[in-house]
């Protein structure tokens, strides 16, 4: 049965990209157990208004772990403590009476801090503009039986497509890499025959844009799928290997 908790949150405050950022202390008490990770900000940033004071700045949207925006790293892990969930899917069951909770922002080169716990994550996008699409005429909606696709490549295009772009694999890196981000993507077009026709343009594509805005070099130690909300796996990474290196040795 959920009751009631007191927490201590230490909770990184910066009014700007250029400003010195501190971590600010606050007592919150009886937070059900049964609330969200973000409802418990929500009563955070009501007290602070009630108090004349700055609200915390975060990100939020769906808050049904669907469009990855709630990208807060939680006692030193990407989403918190909990596996294969986002924040907003995180409740406060997870923590104890009396515990101090640790707030930070996604912490990588490629994510730039904007306000408190927000982070720019346009990146992710500017990396999908670069090859994250199939061209293909407009026009009538094929039989879905016109381009049979074998259930075990369907499957797992399906599961790289599960991705939601929040940035926790970079943020878990220790070399801020977006590798695991760039292949879940690579993948779910490289299974499909739809996607074979722009493969070796979309691979080196992805790449360096990947490298032009400061993500660092994977180096195989799977933070990245340990923390990934949607659990995808490094063997899509194995595979944008292949599809990187296929591209070079044709040009």
């Amino acid at each position: 049965m959920d009751k009631n908790i007191n927490i201590t949150l230490k909770v990184w405050r910066q009014k700007g990209p250029k400003e010195k950022g501190a971590f600010e202390t606050y007592q919150l008490k009886d937070i059900s157990q049964g609330s969200s990770f973000l409802e418990m900000l929500d009563v955070l940033n009501e007290q602070l208004v009630n108090e004349g004071r700055e609200p915390v700045f975060f990100d939020h949207d769906c808050r049904e772990g669907i469009c990855g925006m709630c990208s807060l790293y939680i006692n030193g892990h990407p989403h918190g403590p909990d596996s294969a969930i986002t924040t907003c899917q995180l409740h406060m069951r997870k923590f104890h009476d009396g515990e101090t909770i640790t707030i930070e922002p996604w912490r990588s080169a490629g994510f730039p801090i904007i306000r408190d716990l927000t982070v720019d994550r346009q990146a992710y996008d500017k990396i999908m503009q670069a090859g994250g699409f199939v061209s293909v005429n407009t026009g009538g909606v094929p039989d879905a039986n016109a381009i049979p696709i074998p259930k075990k490549d369907a499957d797992l295009a399906m599961d790289a497509a599960a991705c939601i772009g929040c940035g926790a694999c970079a943020a878990a890196c220790k070399n801020g890499s977006a590798m695991l981000f760039v292949s879940a993507k690579v993948s779910q077009l490289a299974l499909l025959p739809q996607g074979r026709v722009e493969a070796t343009r979309r691979a080196k594509a992805m790449v360096a844009k990947m490298d032009e805005l400061g993500f660092g070099n994977c180096t195989n130690t799977r933070a990245c799928e340990a923390e990934c909300p949607k659990s995808i796996s490094v063997l899509n990474i194995a595979r944008l290997n292949r599809e990187f290196i296929s591209a070079k040795l044709k040009d």
